[in-house]
C-alpha cells in the first residue's frame, strides 16, 4: 500500500510540475476546433483574389496547434513559466464584488439599451458606469469624457469603418 501511495504521490508531483501542459491541451483542442470549423465553411460564392474564406481560419488553427506543440516540448524539457512576483496584487485580499457587479451592470445596461436609445447614449452609460465602478468620482469630467468617447466611437465605426451602429434619437440632433 505504501508503494501505491508513493506512485500516486509522484504522479501528482509530476502533474504539478508540468501543469502548463493543461494550456497545451486547451490550445490543441482550440486549434482542432478552428480547423474543423474552417473545413465546414462553404465556398458557394465567387472568390475575389487569391485568398479565400478558409485561408485565415486554417492559418489560425494551424498556428494554434504549432504553439501547443512547441509549448508542450518546452514544458517537457523543463521550461517553466515565470512567476508573477512582479504583480502588485495582494492575492490574500478578498474579491471586490461591488466593482465586479457595477461593471457587469454597466455592460448589461449597454446590451439592453443599445437598440432602444442607440449606441451614443448606451455607450455613454457604459463608459461612465465603468469609470464610476473603477473609482472615478469626478461629476463634471466623467460624463463629459463618456459622451465624447461614445460619440467619437460611434462616428469612427459608423462613418469611417462602415460598421453600422444604432444611432438612436440623438442622431437627428448630431
Amino acid at each position: 500500500m505504501t508503494e501505491t501511495t508513493t506512485t500516486t504521490g509522484s504522479k501528482r508531483t509530476w502533474l504539478r510540475e508540468h501543469s502548463e501542459l493543461g494550456i497545451c491541451v486547451l490550445l490543441a483542442l482550440l486549434g482542432v476546433l478552428v480547423l474543423v470549423d474552417a473545413a465546414s465553411i462553404s465556398t458557394d460564392f465567387t472568390q475575389r483574389g487569391p485568398v479565400g474564406p478558409k485561408t485565415v481560419p486554417f492559418l489560425i488553427g494551424g498556428l494554434l496547434l504549432l504553439v501547443a506543440a512547441l509549448l508542450a516540448r518546452d514544458v517537457l524539457r523543463g521550461g517553466r513559466g515565470e512567476s508573477e512576483t512582479g504583480e502588485d496584487v495582494d492575492l490574500s485580499a478578498p474579491s471586490d464584488w461591488r466593482t465586479v457587479l457595477l461593471l457587469s451592470a454597466s455592460f448589461l445596461a449597454d446590451a439592453v439599451l443599445i437598440n432602444i436609445i442607440g449606441f451614443p447614449l448606451s455607450g455613454m452609460i457604459l463608459f461612465w458606469g465603468c469609470a464610476y465602478a473603477l473609482g472615478s468620482r469626478n461629476a463634471v469630467r466623467d460624463p463629459l469624457l463618456a459622451a465624447v468617447l461614445s460619440v467619437a466611437t460611434y462616428f469612427v465605426f459608423n462613418n469611417l469603418l462602415g460598421v453600422p451602429l444604432p444611432g438612436g434619437p440623438l442622431m437627428g440632433v448630431l
